[in-house]
């Protein structure tokens, strides 16, 4: 009979003794939850032919996993902390490979969007419950080796995605890109069952459902007017939830500093090693995702690789990010966060400003070193500051920690694509209607300045006229290829400056060791006690101390 995990994680008289079983599975889950937001990258180009999408709807297919996931993360790893954990875990799961099902079926832009929303709901409740469970089933000495191997899981997964979608795409439809993610799920919710132990937040008191509708009202208009301003203009939808979002962030701060259990204790903020890696967090995934974004697009368009070969091609940044982990492992230790999440961030910035380099006749090779950066810099920084993010947060707020985390990973990676898709769009228009000019009629120019994509379509349907066709598709191919190169450089310059500009706003805000003293990350472990000593004071104690 198999082993079934039946003893609370919390009445255990010692470590979990399968827990690094355990943490195979919470790996296992965060990989496809993470996966299922990279491989439609490279799945991009059939679906938009199988379902004729115009350039909203593809940032839509892609995007409707993103909202619900960034939005849903804080409120749904909070009721994950006051049920189970595990529960969550495994409800999470299921609702994911239920979307993942009903997206392998339809075969309508509408239906596709809702089975990516479905499963970016389960991925909001999977992602904070495998950290909150990860916190509450290894001992402290254990933590930060098993938040490496979670970082580098998610790292794996964003080289992952596009390589495993690329392998099936070679011989099935892009519906198969949803299905994979039905058998490893069902692997998952079977281990979740017999090797995680059950895990909930003792005398958590009543959930803050205000405080979390005002967080999902909020999040959710920043995404949106983070995805449709930069890339449709800003009119009255996104400047409308822009508004939205402000106001709503402006509530919830409210709220939550006079709620006496509040959703998230703001006040969080003040506090130098948590903020300082949240914005690391962020800052990390803005130009990962970025530069994955349009680095993707140039392999496939610009380069000509098939998908399993842009995948295949992916997978240094995976492999860097797993030596970096192994350093981060044996350094931060010896050196403190700072140093780590810092030089990180620095390796980061230089990745994406050797992508300025990018022109017209740039080959893989060219992007070899970006990509190895980024992934070095992820496995060594991400993990720190993990850790020190969930060492804030008491145990009872174990899932409300992993929220926080992970949806600044997620707004980091929002903004990248929007940000620095948006400002790739406007330079590759702009390139490409100085290159072309006249030589196109107005509506062929128009359909190929939309994307690198559009304009190789355009190129096609040029070369079949017979009278001159050939001679020009190829000199709309060579200038719709140098405008997507200049777009890069340019992008990357700008994103490199946001880069660089993030790694000295940490370099200030992340305090570092302080000489005899502790490291950021024990500080932020005493502040969460202190935070949750407090709470549980009487309110007359708490009062005569304010």
């Amino acid at each position: 009979m198999p082993f079934v995990a039946t003893t609370p994680v919390e009445k255990m008289t010692g470590p979990y003794a399968r827990r690094w079983w355990a943490l195979l599975v919470l790996c296992l889950s965060l990989l496809i939850v993470v996966m299922a937001n990279t491989s439609l990258i490279v799945a991009a180009p059939d679906m938009t032919k199988d379902l004729g999408l115009s350039s909203s709807d593809l940032q839509w297919v892609i995007d409707g996993y993103t909202v619900p996931y960034a939005a849903l993360m804080l409120v749904l790893g909070s009721i994950g902390d006051k049920y189970s954990r595990r529960g969550a875990l495994i409800t999470g799961l299921v609702i994911f490979a239920g979307g993942a099902v009903m997206g392998s079926l339809v075969e309508e832009t509408g239906l596709v969007i809702a089975a990516r929303a479905v499963m970016g709901v389960g991925a909001a409740v999977v992602m904070p419950a495998t950290l909150s469970l990860l916190v509450a089933i290894f001992p402290k000495a254990e933590r930060a080796k098993a938040i490496t191997a979670w970082t580098a899981t998610s790292g794996l997964a964003i080289a992952m995605g596009p390589l495993v979608a690329g392998w099936l795409l070679e011989d099935h439809a892009w519906g198969s890109t949803f299905l994979i993610n039905v058998p490893i799920a069902v692997v998952a919710v079977i281990g979740a069952l017999t090797l995680v132990p059950p895990s909930k937040a003792e005398g958590m008191g009543r959930i803050d459902y205000v405080g979390g509708l005002l967080s999902i009202v909020s999040v959710a208009s920043l995404v949106y007017a983070t995805i449709e301003g930069p890339h449709f203009g800003w009119g009255v939808g996104p400047i409308t939830a822009a508004v939205v979002a402000g106001v709503g962030l402006l509530a919830f701060v409210a709220w939550e500093l006079r709620h006496p259990h509040p959703m998230l204790d703001v006040r969080k903020f003040a506090e130098r090693p948590f903020s300082g890696s949240m914005l690391a967090v962020l800052f990390f995934f803005f130009g990962t995702f970025g530069a994955l974004y349009y680095a993707t697009q140039y392999l496939q368009f610009v380069l000509g690789y098939d998908a399993l070969e842009t995948g295949v091609r992916l997978l240094p940044l995976a492999g860097a990010v797993f030596v970096g982990a192994a350093a981060t492992g044996r350094l931060t230790p010896r050196l403190g966060v700072k140093a780590m999440v810092v030089t990180g961030m620095l390796i980061g910035t230089a990745g994406v400003f050797l992508l300025t380099r990018i022109e017209s006749g740039s080959t893989y090779t060219d992007f070899l070193a970006p990509l190895l950066l980024l992934g070095f810099a992820i496995g060594l920084s991400v993990s720190p500051a993990t850790d020190t993010i969930m060492d804030s947060f008491p145990e009872s707020e174990l899932g409300v920690g992993g929220g926080a985390n992970d949806t600044a990973l997620e707004l980091g990676g929002a903004l990248g694509i929007a940000i620095l898709g948006s400002l790739l769009g406007t330079a590759y228009r702009d390139k490409l209607t100085d290159l072309v000019g006249t030589n196109l009629p107005h509506t062929a120019l128009e359909t190929a300045k939309d994307s690198v994509g559009r304009g190789m379509a355009v190129a096609e349907e040029v070369a079949k006229n017979p009278a001159g066709g050939a001679q020009q598709a190829q000199a709309l191919i060579g200038a719709v290829h140098e405008s997507f190169a200049h777009s890069v450089a340019q992008t990357s310059l700008i994103g490199g400056i946001i880069m660089a500009a993030g790694t000295m706003i940490v370099l200030a805000v992340l305090p570092g060791r302080r000489r005899g003293g502790k490291p950021a990350r024990e500080e932020a472990a005493e502040a969460g006690r202190d935070r949750a000593a407090q709470a549980a004071a009487p309110k007359e104690e708490r009062l005569g101390t304010a």
